[in-house]
């Protein structure tokens, strides 16, 4: 017999075959399974209501459903937009194992090593270059070629994002279905919106010293409409120049090079790195002028034979006569 929880079944359905969505889109789905199911069962007072409180309730009632399955129907903005953006996510042990249902435990462990380098970029640049994806490979078994294929893949389902200059950086489905398992294991790379308190990889961050004013780029627009003071320092951002001086997050704070030495440690890496790491320390340190070599007493015998026998004379060749002296001219 067709009920009201059917609604739920219907929505979480229709959310699992589409994975991360904007709340208008989610709202339409809400709205369509709440017809299906009156259509199937007129006797059902069930109406829709696209309000806030309406939704959130809606939402609240989901997640009691999920909790058992360890799993969540999670919400959050998009770093670009701002768009609101809903998505099922799990919440059970490593979250990175959800991928394993589309790719193997090799692939799952090269998806780590590259967010791991996205996560502990230097300048909270947070992405990394297409090279730098690739080096992952020499800390696994795994050839360039296959990373390359697996990495469009990432990028194909949602996973990464690859910019128009080939750098990668997270995508919105990561942020969202893998944020536990981000701020367990980066807690100290995790950087929060000052406004709205969610994780910024990309954004404004405020330029005073030791100011830890962290915007997304959609909350310093919204910010600037009633304030022009920092919300942390109170620095006045009203003028261009200081507008200017704000730093950036995300692949806009990236610094030509950044990543080109970036190693793991050495007990982490094979014999073969920290050869190639020994002969590049060899390579940048300046040439120190030769010394000339001490001989061998060996070496030093042979000479001394060699002056020696150059200094014999043959008997029957007429020695040569002595140089007659000079007179010495007296002075008067």
């Amino acid at each position: 017999m067709v009920s009201s929880n059917d609604v739920q079944c219907l929505f979480l359905q229709a959310v699992l075959s589409r994975r991360v969505m904007t709340r208008e889109v989610a709202l339409k789905l809400w709205e369509k399974c709440i017809d299906a199911v009156k259509a199937a069962n007129d006797a059902l007072d069930i109406e829709f209501n696209g309000d806030r409180n309406s939704w959130d309730n809606f939402v609240t009632q989901i997640n009691e459903a999920l909790n058992p399955l360890n799993m969540d129907f999670a919400q959050m903005s998009d770093e670009i937009t701002g768009k609101e953006m809903c998505a099922l996510v799990n919440r059970k042990g490593d979250e990175v194992a959800q991928l394993a249902t589309e790719y193997s435990a090799l692939e799952i462990a090269y998806f780590k090593a590259v967010l791991h380098q996205i996560m502990t970029a230097p300048n909270e640049a947070f992405c990394i270059t297409s090279m730098a994806a690739l080096r992952e490979t020499n800390n696994l078994n795994i050839t360039k070629s296959q990373a390359e294929v697996v990495l469009s893949s990432f990028v194909a389902k949602g996973w990464l994002v690859k910019s128009r200059r080939g750098r990668y950086s997270l995508a919105m489905r990561t942020m969202i279905e893998l944020l536990p398992y981000l701020r367990s294991t980066y807690p100290n790379n995790i950087i929060e919106c000052t406004i709205c308190m969610e994780v910024v990889t990309r954004g404004v961050s405020c330029y005073t010293n030791n100011c830890h004013t962290h915007l997304h780029a959609h909350c310093f627009e919204k910010y600037r409409k009633r304030s022009q003071n920092c919300p942390t320092c109170q620095a006045n951002w009203s003028t261009e120049a200081n507008s200017k001086k704000l730093e950036r997050i995300g692949e806009a704070a990236y610094k030509e090079g950044q990543d080109v030495r970036r190693r793991r440690p050495l007990q982490d890496r094979p014999e073969s790195d920290e050869e190639d790491e020994e002969a590049e320390a060899g390579a940048s340190q300046p040439s120190q002028p030769s010394q000339p070599s001490q001989p061998s007493r060996s070496q030093a015998k042979k000479k001394r034979a060699v002056r020696e026998d150059s200094m014999d004379i043959d008997e029957d060749e007429p020695e040569p006569e002595p140089p007659k002296a000079q007179k010495r001219k007296s002075r008067r």
